[in-house]
């Protein structure tokens, strides 16, 4: 879904990229590795949750830096980034709901408040929620805090759909997707390109959380027992692919654009 406004000169190029198909199925998967990636590390490769977390924070912070330093679109530090928000987005609602007890009901409202409140300080210092006008220092701050935020919600959100409500893996998949053709649907008949973009954004969360539930999970709990390490390792490469052709596409302009 493309935003309708264009960035004005600034400091720096925009920082993110452009909202095509490819995007919408690298998030996706992001999600998904985020999902099947986080209990790998922390059940099959025997890491634990602690360690899981501290290590997965610190790529973080690290990934973070590195995208905060760079002057225009990167793909493979942008997605790398990415990655690493799902994990951990994953990792806090899981601390919240395994580690302190939290009903999903209430991290489920309580994110959802709190990506309101970033939504609203971002719209009133910086007049505007459009992905394509991400060309200042403070705006990509709001962007990745919202980032964050959106994938704790939406692993909550599908949590409580698919557990709690018991919706089970398989319906999951088919509600968040349904939603998510519903919002493109909107968009396309004229809905709001920024409005529709955020929605999309946090459902995609859910939706890939549920997918690879359903893909890893053993055929005991409603899943189809592809187990995490596998899951994780498809859907990884698959990223990688589409990352490569977005950087040797990005490459191909800068050069392009040096050569005028």
């Amino acid at each position: 879904m493309n935003m309708l406004t264009t960035p004005q000169r600034s400091q720096l190029f925009n920082k993110v990229p452009e909202v095509t198909l490819s995007f919408w199925i690298i998030k996706i998967m992001s999600t998904t590795v985020g999902e099947t990636g986080a209990d790998f590390l922390a059940v099959n490769a025997g890491l634990g949750q602690g360690i899981t977390r501290a290590v997965m924070g610190a790529l973080l912070v690290v990934a973070l830096l590195i995208q905060l330093r760079t002057r225009r679109y990167t793909p493979w530090i942008y997605w790398y980034t990415v990655v690493l928000v799902s994990v951990v987005g994953t990792l806090i609602t899981d601390l919240l709901t395994d580690g302190l007890g939290v009903s999903l009901y209430i991290s489920t409202a309580a994110f959802a408040l709190l990506l309101g409140f970033i939504f609203l300080i971002w719209y009133w210092e910086e007049h505007s929620l459009s992905i394509h006008q991400i060309v200042t220092h403070s705006r990509e701050l709001f962007y990745w805090s919202a980032i964050l935020c959106t994938f704790a919600l939406g692993t909550a959100a599908g949590d409580l759909a698919t557990e709690a409500i018991g919706l089970g893996f398989v319906w999951g998949t088919i509600l968040f997707g349904t939603l998510i053709a519903t919002t493109y649907a909107i968009w396309r008949f004229g809905g709001n390109a920024v409005l529709t973009f955020w929605i999309s954004y946090i459902l995609t969360r859910p939706f890939g959380a549920a997918l690879g539930d359903m893909l890893t999970q053993a055929k005991t709990y409603g899943g189809l027992g592809m187990g995490a390490m596998w899951t994780s390792a498809l859907f990884l490469s698959v990223i990688i692919i589409l990352v490569v052709f977005a950087q040797c596409s990005a490459n191909s302009d800068q050069q392009a654009q040096l050569s005028k």
